[in-house]
């Protein structure tokens, strides 16, 4: 399932399996979106949370 990036408007590619949760990329400027909910053949995106590590400092 193609779906359009709201950053720069590139296509996102979804599986047709695609599971709640999973994190899907923008193959254009690279954006994280997290899916957040599929039904009846409908996935809704949200932008990832970009979580960085944490090294002890």
């Amino acid at each position: 399932m193609d779906l359009e990036c709201t950053m720069c408007g590139g296509k996102v590619v979804a599986p047709d399996d695609a599971l709640k949760g999973e994190i899907v990329s923008c193959g254009d400027c690279g954006l994280d979106y997290e899916i957040q909910e599929v039904s009846a053949g409908t996935v809704i995106l949200k932008a990832a949370e970009n979580v960085k590590e944490d090294w002890g400092e």
